[in-house]
């Protein structure tokens, strides 16, 4: 019988054969689902042992296929994404931070969509990239013909917001998670006939934290029996909002898994489900040291669950270390694709440890960098970012430092961290990285990739989905810095919002010789939105508004790099306009 027909008692009868027998030459190349949480630690999964939620349809993939149990990722998010779409460190490709082009993977790098695109597949993208903007750093160019979501670090709005289809700004549809997995079931069914590879990177439970009502009920009065261990400095309501997002995101991985038997590729579909770091609040992570951003345990450790019906055994469980890295080489692997060898991977492919062959698995070292901060796992110590040596068999919690009686493994794992550090810390330095315009036929400049001078100021201390505001003077100015791929005409547009006093202002945008002015006639002032739909007041992020377009004209860009420049030219209020995008639209 052809294995994707096994029915599931099939499918255990024939165990006995050796599940890596059932795969055959002739097969069909598998297709590839992978679903991506945003700032969902280890212990926020009911698999985990969490009893506050119930996580059934990723639990599941535990049930049907396998779980690691110790998986590595970044202490943050845009560090993990590289790993995972290139098998190497996120230094080697130039990511160094989470916003203001810090994000951005540099373009020599190969990314696992290129490489699945290459070999035949249909690839699309659905919900947070956060690996780069402008073409060529946009998902688009990068691999995926198709995209839908958003390319920034975080959003600012959960409803009904503005979202990126294909490099075009369009008006999203409802809560943004069930929207991003209504984009993705979309893309399964349309290519159903041939493999495909769909990442899902949904941005939950990041803050701010938005989540259906639906959802949130169940949690919002409910007693918490499972807390983080430091009890004093966990916000129970941060708790609550982030536990029902992790509910929604469960439900949506469900609906996606239904899809995918509703088609009948249930059995030749590889479906993934991982975390980009660890938890983003103080609550449970089974005892562990660290959160999101930190280097220890609890910031790097997060849920990977894998199925492939036939090949990986049912229950399978993973102890052996592994990490983002190893996705590329793993996959590619598992599908019999090709990878692209120009540069080294960092991963291992973690295809015996899935499929039960008998190998002799090396003990390996998983380096972690966040700022300066460096540490290293093996399978039995971790060395932290201070020296400091832990047991994690004998103390999960890193609450004993053994340095001194182990001083041989200490000294061989400093050694290796500070070698590691002399090779990585100099790729990510400073970011003289310009944004690229017009090598699509649409860029957009946000304002989180702009530089404020005078007393203009973001809308938000987090720039990534901040606007600019409060610019009153003729000195003030926003400026991008940018590399022109091409010489050539362009229409340029302002996304802003002006109150009925301050409209007439005249404003002029230059580039080198290039210039344009307009006059903002038409009075656009509408009101903040997000905050009634937040559960927890917000840390960082800006709310949003409607922006409106206003078409300066033509300006005309010389190839090379400079200061795009936007100022006033004539005040006629107290305050110009606030600005969330500068856009510009090649002509010729």
């Amino acid at each position: 019988m052809h294995h994707s027909h096994l029915t599931r008692r099939g499918l255990l009868a024939s165990a006995g054969l050796g599940f890596t027998s059932l795969l055959r030459a002739a097969d069909p190349k598998p297709n590839i689902v992978v679903i991506l949480a945003d700032d969902q630690g280890w212990g926020d999964l009911s698999v985990h042992g969490n009893t506050n939620l119930s996580t059934p349809n990723i639990d599941s993939l535990a049930r049907d296929g396998a779980i690691f149990d110790r998986f590595f990722v970044c202490a943050v998010c845009a560090p993990t994404r590289a790993e995972y779409l290139t098998g190497r460190y996120h230094s080697r490709g130039g990511v160094r931070g989470v916003s203001t082009g810090q994000e951005r993977l540099n373009l020599d790098e190969r990314t696992i969509a290129q490489t699945f695109k290459a070999a035949g597949y249909a690839t699309g993208a659905f919900g947070k990239w956060h690996n780069g903007s402008q073409h060529p750093y946009h998902p688009n160019a990068r691999g995926f013909d198709e995209f839908y979501g958003f390319t920034s670090g975080h959003w600012g709005q959960y409803f009904d917001t503005e979202m990126d289809h294909n490099g075009q700004l369009v008006k999203g549809k409802g809560y943004i998670i069930d929207d991003e997995a209504d984009h993705a079931m979309k893309f399964i069914e349309q290519n159903r006939a041939r493999p495909f590879y769909c990442y899902i990177p949904f941005n939950s439970p990041h803050s701010p934290m938005q989540v259906p009502d639906r959802f949130y009920q169940k949690f919002a009065k409910k007693d918490l029996t499972m807390l983080d261990y430091g009890k004093d400095r966990e916000d129970i309501e941060f708790t609550r909002a982030a536990l029902a997002m992790c509910e929604n995101v469960d439900w949506n991985v469900g609906r996606v898994l239904a899809k995918l038997d509703e088609l009948k590729l249930r059995d030749n579909t590889i479906v993934i489900y991982f975390s980009d770091n660890g938890p983003n609040s103080w609550r449970w992570n089974g005892g562990m040291k660290g959160r999101k951003a930190t280097v220890d345990e609890g910031g790097l450790r997060v849920p990977f669950l894998i199925r492939w019906p036939g090949h990986i055994r049912p229950g399978t469980k993973v102890t052996q270390i592994a990490g983002a890295i190893d996705m590329m080489p793993t996959l590619c692997e598992l599908t019999g694709v090709p990878v692209d060898a120009k540069k080294p991977l960092d991963g291992r492919s973690l295809k015996p440890l899935l499929l039960g062959e008998r190998v002799d698995w090396a003990d390996r070292m998983i380096f972690s960098l966040q700022g300066k901060r460096i540490s290293v796992r093996t399978q039995r110590h971790r060395l932290d970012s201070e020296g400091a040596l832990f047991d994690m068999m004998e103390d999960p919690g890193q609450k004993r430092d053994i340095a001194a009686e182990q001083p041989v493994v200490a000294a061989q794992l400093r050694k290796a961290a500070a070698d590691w550090g002399k090779e990585m810390l100099p790729l990510v330095g400073r970011d003289d990285r310009p944004y690229t315009v017009g090598f699509s036929k649409m860029t957009y400049l946000p304002a989180r990739d702009g530089v404020a001078e005078g007393g203009i100021r973001r809308s938000a201390q987090a720039p990534n989905s901040s606007y600019f505001t409060d610019w009153k003077t003729k000195d003030d100015a926003i400026t991008w810095d940018i590399e022109v791929g091409e010489a050539g005409t362009f229409t340029a547009e302002v996304h802003y919002t002006c109150a009925a006093a301050d409209v007439g202002s005249t404003i002029e945008l230059t580039f080198l010789d290039g210039r344009v002015t307009s006059k903002i006639s038409v009075v656009n002032d509408p009101p903040l939105q997000g905050k009634e739909f937040d559960r927890t007041p917000r840390a960082g992020e800006s709310y949003v508004k409607a922006f409106k377009p206003l078409r300066l004209g033509n300006i005309k860009l010389a190839k090379g790099r400079g200061k795009l420049r936007l100022k006033a030219l004539e005040i006629k209020g107290t305050h110009v306009a606030d600005v969330r995008y500068v856009i510009l639209t090649r002509n010729s």
